[in-house]
């Protein structure tokens, strides 16, 4: 039997929302993981998942937002990712989020949207945007509409959402792999590591992370 037939497939969630630059960034970075990874790709609401966890995103920030968007403007320049930033963010992301799912949310269909809004700058939000992004993907903009606003289309989208809450998510982007949740663009390395030595996170130090008590909470 070969050595393929022995290794048992491997497979990884990762949920994202096309509203965050950290997401783009380590979408283009797929090509650092291993080959033999099957990865499913989950298109969700990242407001949702706020609104779920009572808390706001790092665009939601005064002063924070700024040094957010340079940070990813930093980290595509240091590592030679095309990268310019949308004229309005945060923008509203559930349309074109749709349309990812509707088409199937193939590899093909993420990059070319992620590359429009992050590598071109461009904005989803307004007509001519959207009528560009719909004949990229081979679709009049009427037809693009219609099909992010069908009603399995529209439920896929809240699944895919609610399957990341349950999953624990937190953030975007996130790999959901052998029930460890592995967030941001920053951690793709140690989602390398951890695929190539699983033990790593049974290892004495950092087991004993999760025994770490909470000594204050702030009220809300």
């Amino acid at each position: 039997m070969s050595q393929a037939a022995d290794t048992p497939a491997r497979r990884a969630q990762w949920y994202f929302d096309f509203a965050s630059p950290f997401a783009y960034l380590q979408f283009e970075r797929f090509d650092t993981l291993p080959r033999s990874l099957a990865i499913d790709l989950k298109p969700i609401v990242l407001g949702a998942i706020l609104a779920h966890l009572q808390t706001q995103g790092p665009a939601e920030t005064p002063h924070k937002r700024i040094f957010t968007y340079r940070m990813a403007q930093f980290r595509a320049e240091q590592d030679g990712i095309a990268f310019r930033m949308p004229p309005v963010h945060p923008f509203h992301p559930v349309r074109v989020l749709r349309l990812a799912v509707a088409l199937g949310a193939t590899h093909d269909v993420v990059r070319t949207i992620f590359r429009f809004i992050w590598a071109q700058g461009r904005d989803v939000t307004d007509a001519q945007g959207w009528q560009d992004l719909s004949e990229r993907l081979g679709l009049s903009a009427d037809d693009a509409i219609a099909r992010a606003e069908a009603p399995e289309t529209k439920a896929a989208l809240r699944a895919n959402t609610e399957a990341a809450i349950a999953a624990g998510v937190f953030g975007v982007p996130t790999f959901a792999y052998d029930g460890e949740l592995y967030w941001g663009d920053d951690a793709t390395a140690l989602f390398r590591h951890c695929l190539a030595h699983p033990e790593w996170l049974r290892s004495p130090d950092v087991a004993r992370l999760q025994q770490v008590t909470v000594g204050v909470r702030r009220e809300r």
